[in-house]
């Protein structure tokens, strides 16, 4: 059964930026695992042609990023951020889907109803 939590835009907002900022430092292991939402986090090829050494680097910083800004994330929800990484932009973009990745979240504030995946991507990939 699915359960809606009807909660107020502006309350919904923080409640969905503060998931997002949880399962972004879970990736590195910044934040206990079991206080972080559940999903994946994957890069592109162009990402993983930069190396290594460059995807490591990207990942701490994607971990870490707290830039954002109403340009970036109109929403409130810390969903996509852009890194400059020698000479390079890189993006990241969280996608909140249901349980089977299928589709959208249905509840996307509820953890137990949403998995995230979070993409690092060249611009030119989007």
């Amino acid at each position: 059964m699915t359960t809606t939590l009807d909660l107020e835009p502006v309350r919904e907002a923080a409640l969905i930026a503060a998931q997002n900022d949880a399962f972004r430092h879970s990736i590195l292991g910044t934040a206990p695992v079991t206080d972080a939402p559940l999903g994946q986090f994957v890069m592109t090829r162009g990402v993983a042609a930069l190396g290594p050494d460059a995807q490591l680097e990207l990942t701490r910083r994607v971990a870490t990023f707290d830039g954002f800004n109403a340009d970036s994330d109109p929403q409130g929800w810390h969903e996509m951020g852009v890194i400059e990484f020698d000479g390079t932009t890189v993006w990241f973009k969280l996608d909140l889907y249901d349980v089977d990745y299928t589709y959208g979240s249905p509840e996307p504030s509820d953890p137990a109803q949403t998995r995230r995946v979070l993409t690092l991507l060249l611009p030119s990939e989007y």
